[in-house]
């Protein structure tokens, strides 16, 4: 028997708000499909060179009030990057709170609007202790 994985999928309450977060984070749209019955939109986001493990963003267009109130049943999302520093600055630059904060040079936690956790990693080896990184106390939970 063979898998290979396909995506992971997030319901959203506000997909203009999601899509900008995942862009801040360096994902672009790759397809979507827009269901005019079933009155829903599955927009895939991915990394360039990362289209084979896209985020499926699902919103249903009449709302969803079955959302839990704390995505945390979910786990987190994770992605690696080159630089976790200047993508945390550039994260708080556009208003996401970092809730765990890369201290260590290595790991960050922030939230999308959907309060889904995504964990970022520094690629190799952890970056030396910075500020204003160092010294910042972790915000809410991750």
């Amino acid at each position: 028997m063979s898998l290979k994985y396909l995506h992971t999928m997030l319901r959203v309450q506000d997909l203009d708000k999601t899509m900008a977060f995942f862009n801040l984070l360096g994902l672009r749209e790759i397809r979507r499909r827009d269901d005019d019955g079933g009155r829903f939109s599955l927009i895939f986001m991915a990394a360039e060179g990362d289209e084979d493990c896209p985020v499926e963003l699902t919103w249903n267009w009449d709302g969803d009030t079955g959302l839990p109130s704390d995505s945390r049943h979910f786990g987190h999302l994770a992605y690696r990057t080159d630089d976790i520093y200047a993508l945390c600055q550039h994260l708080m630059d556009n208003g996401v709170t970092i809730n765990r904060p890369p201290r260590d040079g290595n790991m960050a936690f922030v939230r999308s609007p959907d309060n889904v956790s995504v964990e970022l990693l520094q690629n190799g080896d952890a970056l030396p202790k910075a500020e204003p990184w160092a010294s910042m106390e972790n915000i809410g939970h991750w």
